[in-house]
């Protein structure tokens, strides 16, 4: 049965009224009740219409932010003395709707350990100038919490947990209050879940089990964000296909247009 407009709805919700009280003048006990029972089914349908779109509404308010981090590190079998890793490169893509609404990329200058280990240069491939031409680490979580929307409910989105974790500590030992107010989900994590995997899966290696390739260059902090937004979708959409349907309503199994023949 093909979906019957709004409009539709008020326009038969009318019809059986009129049918109803000349049922009541002819004294047609019969057809009286009849259709008393289908204004009733046209009006719950027209209140469950409001209440879906009301529903979307509501869902609509949510802001995703997919976030990547990269980090500083040590030089191998070196030991430095307090040493911890620092965020040097940002990316962060924001979504409402289903729509990117911003893209945000920077280099981030360390505050404790502001020179890179060539490790870290080689595996980043990043440069000592790039980082130096950074963010100050207290301009980015300036940055960081512009993200915060007063409208918007926002739920932050990683793959791994070493992302927040890190900027987290960053925080305490730069002195400032962590930026986002936001609910946070470990996508590896839901992946890991959803497939049953025992171990957790690398970023890359996950999108090209779903035969994809990651978005630019991998460990670039904006490609990054941009993959775990892709994978994001690809476990969403699945999700939805295996979720059981729901079981129809009768507003969903009348057939209005043969219940216009009846009562024409």
């Amino acid at each position: 049965m093909g979906k019957f407009p709004i409009r539709f709805l008020f326009f038969i919700v009318e019809k059986f009224k009129k049918f109803h009280r000349k049922s009541v003048i002819m004294k047609d006990i019969k057809n009286r009740k009849k259709a008393q029972f289908f204004v009733q089914v046209c009006q719950y349908n027209v209140i469950r219409i409001f209440i879906m779109k009301g529903v979307k509404m509501m869902r609509a308010k949510r802001q995703y932010l997919f976030i990547d981090f990269e980090f500083s590190m040590p030089e191998r079998n070196v030991r430095v003395k307090d040493f911890f890793a620092e965020i040097i490169e940002v990316g962060i893509v924001a979504v409402v709707d289903d729509q990117i609404i911003e893209q945000f990329s920077s280099y981030v200058t360390p505050l404790k350990f502001p020179k890179l280990s060539e490790r870290c240069k080689s595996f980043l491939h990043i440069t000592q100038q790039q980082v130096d031409s950074g963010l100050s680490f207290y301009d980015f979580i300036r940055k960081l919490e512009e993200f915060n929307k007063i409208n918007l409910e926002t739920m932050i989105v990683t793959w791994g947990n070493m992302d927040m974790k890190v900027l987290r500590h960053n925080c305490l030992q730069a002195g400032v209050k962590f930026p986002f107010q936001a609910a946070e989900l470990d996508l590896s994590m839901e992946y890991k879940r959803f497939f049953g995997d025992q171990n957790q899966t690398g970023l890359w290696k996950a999108v090209q089990e779903y035969g994809k390739e990651g978005t630019g260059r991998h460990h670039r902090a904006l490609d990054d964000a941009l993959t775990t937004y892709n994978i994001f979708k690809l476990v969403e959409k699945d999700k939805r296909y295996l979720e059981k349907p729901k079981p129809t309503t009768i507003g969903d199994r009348v057939d209005f247009s043969k219940l216009l023949n009846e009562f024409a």
